[in-house]
């Protein structure tokens, strides 16, 4: 999750019969959907707690535009159990689950409050809706917690991803050094997951080299993302997953507008072009990697 205009403040599911507000929380309007893809493809990261409308209906765009699945992404307790409730009521949809770094300092309440508030994670992560652990990393962009603080949840969640068995979906904003440091002190789960991936070409190959993935969104389409395209373009396609982040970072050519997860589209067609594929084969790609990494479906 990256912040939006307004902050970081989190939404609420509408329920069915309620009609889409013209703007979301942040005062901007619904992107356009996207041309269907070819074949089927997945959002490997959003929110569909502050996405604009009613979860059946984000879902409806999203499949209309060949997104048939979709991984929703907890950043604090409450809306960590919004995640785990909306993968249970909807079947295309699936949760990850963790404390956002930005959040950290929020529950930093003594050790007896930490150690309950990770309980409670290692509960829902059992749950079978539960697909990985993450949100999880370090931030120093927006500095809201000290950076030890951290430091010191991202171990706590890099041993709970190896508790539960589950993928570790890692937010790595200004701290590139710190989060591979930590990953080799704590020894990295099976399966890593670099959300919103936000280096260049030579971290890309480092974290190729561990055996990685790196999830990119639609940064990969800005007029100034060039680092980015570098790095997608050193990563074996076997290694790619494309995300969202909805309602955040809306690819072009809608960028502006309220991102849902339809607008994957737009990425996955975007790393298509960088990696000379065509996007059906893309498409199937991405979605034997989201069967291995988040399967079974």
């Amino acid at each position: 999750m990256t912040r939006g205009p307004a902050g970081p403040g989190r939404g609420r599911e509408q329920g069915p019969g309620v009609s889409t507000p013209a703007r979301d929380q942040y005062g901007r309007p619904p992107a356009p959907d996207p041309e269907p893809l070819p074949a089927s493809a997945f959002d490997a990261h959003c929110h569909l707690d502050l996405v604009l409308g009613p979860v059946p209906d984000v879902l409806a765009r999203a499949a209309a535009a060949g997104i048939t699945r979709v991984v929703t992404v907890g950043t604090d307790l409450p809306s960590c159990y919004s995640a785990v409730t909306t993968a249970a009521d909807h079947d295309p949809v699936y949760a990850a689950v963790a404390i956002h770094p930005n959040e950290t300092a929020r529950v930093a309440g003594g050790r007896a409050q930490r150690e309950g508030v990770l309980q409670e994670l290692a509960e829902l992560a059992g749950q079978p809706e539960v697909r990985a652990v993450g949100e999880t990393g370090l931030d120093y962009y927006w500095d809201d917690a000290p950076h030890d603080l951290q430091q010191d949840w991202f171990r706590a969640h890099i041993a709970l991803a190896k508790q539960a068995g589950k993928p570790l979906m890692i937010h790595d904003r200004d701290a590139h050094e710190d989060i591979q440091r930590i990953l080799a002190e704590e020894g990295a789960p099976e399966t890593v997951i670099f959300h919103c991936f936000s280096g260049d070409a030579a971290l890309a190959k480092r974290c190729v080299d561990a055996d990685y993935l790196l999830s990119f969104a639609g940064v990969l389409t800005f007029a100034n993302a060039r680092p980015l395209r570098e790095a997608a373009a050193v990563t074996p396609p076997g290694q790619l997953l494309a995300e969202t982040d909805a309602p955040f970072l809306t690819p072009v050519p809608n960028r502006g507008k309220s991102n849902s997860p339809a607008q994957v589209a737009n990425t996955i067609r975007a790393l298509a072009a960088i990696k000379q594929l065509d996007v059906a084969e893309l498409c199937a790609i991405l979605e034997a990697t989201g069967e291995r990494v988040f399967g079974p479906w």
